[in-house]
C-alpha cells in the first residue's frame, strides 16, 4: 500500500481534523481539558481508555502543527477531507410514520430542515486526483434545530451535523496506536519520513491495514449517488430509553460506480455540477439502532451487520437543482465547520474516536479560522434564508 493511501485511510473518519484554538488554546493542556471531556456513558457501554484525553490533546498539537508548517496565513485548509467537490443547498424531510422509539432529537415525524452539505475526498492533498481511490466524505449540517447542541463555543449556531465516509468502519481502536500514527503521519523528521512506510503499518496493526486498504480502494463516478456511513456510533434518545445507533445515507435509486474514461482530476464537482444544473437530486437517510450488547461502541473497527442490525429510513433529502460552484459560495464552504459534537444530546457521539473528536475538531477549526482571520460561519446560518453571506471573509469576528 503506498504511503498516501495510509493518510487517506487516516482522514476517511474525519476524525483529525475539523472539517473541524488559537494558538493559545494550542497550549491547553490535558488537566485543562478533562473538565469538558466528555464523560463516557456506561448505560451505553461506553469505557475510557487510559490516556485518552492526553491523547487527544497530543493529537490536536500534532496535527495544528502540521496544518501551521504547510499552510501560510490565509490560506490555511482542513487537515483532511480539505477538497471539496461542493457544498449544497438541501432540504432534509422526516418521515411521518416513523416508530416511537426513533422519534428522537430532530427525528419528529414531518419536521423539515434546511440544510447544508459538503461533499469532499478524504485525502490531506488537497490536489490529489479524483479518479484515484479515496474514502469520500458528506457533511449534512441541518438548520434552525430549536435548540442548543453539545458544543459549548457554539451556543446560539443551532446546527446539527452528521458526518460520514464512503466506508462502513474505521481503522483503528487504541488511542496510543492512534496517536503514534499521527505522530508518524505528521512527522518531518527525515528518520521518521525514511521508515514512515514500516512504522505506519505496526501503528494500523493488521486489521487496520486492511480497513486502510479498503477504504482507500474506492472509486466512485458522483458524490450525489454513492452512499455514506456514520463508521462510529451516536446516541439516540435520551435517559432510560436511549439507545446506540449509527447513520447512513444512500441515493434513492440504485447506480453503478464506474470511472468515465478519460475523467479529468477534478471529475467528481464536474459530475456534480451537470447533475444538479438539470436535475434534482435525492439520498435517503438511515438509522440502524444496536440490536446486542455484543456491537461494542468502543469497537471501531467492526461493522454491525444489516442482517443482524437492519437500518430504518428515518428522512429524504432532497437536494435541488442548482448552481453551486461559484467562488462566494466556495469560500463559504471552506470556511464551514463540521463537527459531531454540533449536536442535540439526544445525538451524542458515543466511543473513543468520537469523544477525542470533540478536542481534536474545536481545535483544529480554531487554528484555522485565526490563521485565515474569519469567524464562525454557522452562526450566520438561518432556516429563513440559507444562502451563502457574499463575503465570508470578513464576518466579524
Amino acid at each position: 500500500m503506498r504511503l498516501c493511501e495510509f493518510q487517506t485511510a487516516l482522514v476517511a473518519v474525519s476524525l483529525v481534523a475539523a472539517f473541524p484554538a488559537s494558538t493559545a488554546a494550542s497550549d491547553n493542556s490535558a488537566a485543562e481539558i478533562a473538565g469538558s471531556y466528555p464523560q463516557a456513558d456506561e448505560f451505553l457501554g461506553e469505557k475510557l481508555q487510559a490516556g485518552e484525553v492526553e491523547a487527544a490533546v497530543e493529537i490536536s498539537k500534532i496535527i495544528s502543527s502540521a496544518i501551521q508548517r504547510k499552510y501560510a496565513p490565509g490560506q490555511a485548509r482542513r487537515d483532511a477531507h480539505p477538497k471539496a467537490h461542493g457544498c449544497v443547498r438541501a432540504k432534509f424531510t422526516v418521515h411521518e410514520d416513523l416508530d416511537g422509539t426513533l422519534s428522537q432529537g430532530v427525528f419528529s415525524p414531518g419536521k423539515s430542515y434546511s440544510a447544508w452539505i459538503r461533499f469532499s475526498n478524504g485525502d490531506g492533498d488537497p490536489n490529489r486526483p479524483d479518479f484515484d481511490g479515496d474514502g469520500r466524505g458528506m457533511a449534512i449540517k441541518l438548520l434552525d434545530i430549536g435548540a442548543d447542541t453539545l458544543m459549548p463555543d457554539d451556543q446560539g449556531a443551532k446546527t446539527q451535523d452528521f458526518i460520514m465516509i464512503s466506508h462502513p468502519v474505521f481503522l483503528i481502536n487504541d488511542v496510543k496506536d492512534y496517536t503514534s500514527l499521527i505522530n508518524h503521519v505528521n512527522s518531518d523528521s527525515w528518520f521518521v519520513r525514511i521508515f514512515r512506510p514500516l512504522l505506519l503499518p505496526l501503528d494500523l496493526g493488521f486489521r487496520g491495514l486492511g480497513i486502510a486498504r479498503d477504504t482507500t480502494a474506492k472509486k466512485i463516478d458522483n458524490p450525489l449517488k454513492t452512499r455514506y456511513w456514520s463508521m462510529v456510533p451516536y446516541q439516540l434518545g435520551v435517559g432510560e430509553q436511549r439507545q446506540a445507533v449509527k447513520f447512513s445515507a444512500r441515493p434513492c435509486s440504485t447506480h453503478s460506480h464506474a470511472v468515465p474514461e478519460g475523467a479529468g482530476k477534478d471529475f467528481l464537482r464536474a459530475a456534480m455540477r451537470d447533475t444538479l444544473a438539470t436535475q434534482d437530486a435525492c439520498m435517503e437517510f438511515l438509522v440502524q439502532p444496536r440490536t446486542s450488547a455484543s456491537m461494542s461502541v468502543e469497537d471501531s473497527q467492526t461493522e454491525w451487520l444489516e442482517a443482524e442490525a437492519p437500518f430504518h429510513t428515518m428522512a429524504r433529502i432532497d437536494i435541488p437543482k442548482q448552481e453551486f460552484d461559484t467562488p462566494a459560495q466556495n469560500e463559504f464552504c471552506e470556511n464551514l465547520s463540521y463537527t459531531p459534537w454540533h449536536a442535540l444530546p439526544e445525538h451524542k457521539p458515543l466511543g473513543a474516536v468520537n469523544r477525542m473528536r470533540k478536542v481534536i475538531y474545536q481545535h483544529i477549526s480554531r487554528v484555522r479560522r485565526d490563521m485565515n482571520n474569519v469567524s464562525p460561519t454557522d452562526i450566520q446560518l438561518r432556516q429563513e434564508d440559507p444562502s451563502p453571506p457574499a463575503d465570508t471573509s470578513r464576518l466579524p469576528r
